[in-house]
């Protein structure tokens, strides 16, 4: 074989060499991993909790979580009503050893057990008045409703139909949540108006100033549960 056709085979098979190189590199530290992984057992208080490694679901209740050697894993238990569980298992060097077992307790959400889901949310919902009644009487009535809730009212306009009040923050362990009343008009004949009931929530020790951290939240506090249906019910 002269020289240039066996450069030009050794060319060709220098690519292939690296590659097969990388598969067997690849392979065994594969095998490694696997070698000395740890099989960890999850299980919780709440036997219809997800459990998640990585991100990925893994069981409800109770499941068991693959630590491969040299590697972290997160786990999460999600339930509603409580509060989430975190917690990363590694299996490597200057980490403590995953134990074989884990049992965690699941602790209630506390803004969750103090709120309840509505559709009435962060919505305009429509405040049909009673024609027999003079404007400014229906205005009185449903700032009367407003004021048995809230103690401050930023802007409160009864010739634009404009009523705002400030945000009420009640704070939790888990959560900071908010809660105002926005009135506006919504027709002009026959007149009338609509309500929107604001609740919105961010993580604990969050400013009520701070809107940015804020998002609606599909749920209200219980102590707001009857505020529209009492602007509702009493406009009529």
């Amino acid at each position: 074989m002269d020289k240039t056709n066996k450069s030009r085979i050794l060319s060709i098979m220098k690519p292939s060499l690296k590659a097969l190189f990388s598969l067997v590199l690849i392979f065994g530290l594969s095998i490694s991993a696997i070698a000395g992984k740890k099989t960890v057992l999850i299980s919780c208080s709440e036997p219809d909790a997800a459990i998640f490694s990585n991100g990925v679901r893994v069981g409800t209740g109770q499941a068991e979580v693959i630590v491969l050697s040299k590697a972290c894993v997160t786990i999460n238990i999600k339930k509603t009503g409580f509060l989430e569980v975190e917690q990363k298992l590694c299996n490597k060097k200057d980490f403590p050893k995953p134990e074989k077992s884990y049992y965690f307790d699941l602790l209630t959400d506390p803004a969750y057990n103090a709120s309840i889901q509505t559709d009435m949310a962060n919505v305009d919902i429509e405040i049909e008045l009673n024609q027999g009644r003079s404007e400014v009487d229906s205005w009185k009535i449903i700032n009367q409703v407003i004021t048995s809730y809230f103690d401050v009212i930023e802007i409160s306009d009864r010739e634009t139909g404009y009523l705002r009040t400030s945000w009420n923050q009640q704070s939790f362990s888990n959560a900071t949540v908010r809660t105002r009343v926005i009135i506006k008009i919504g027709t002009l004949d026959p007149i009338s108006y609509k309500v929107k009931l604001v609740s919105e929530i961010a993580d604990a020790g969050t400013s009520v100033k701070a809107d940015h951290k804020f998002s609606e939240w599909h749920r209200v506090l219980r102590s707001y549960e009857t505020l529209v249906e009492q602007i509702v019910s009493r406009s009529k």
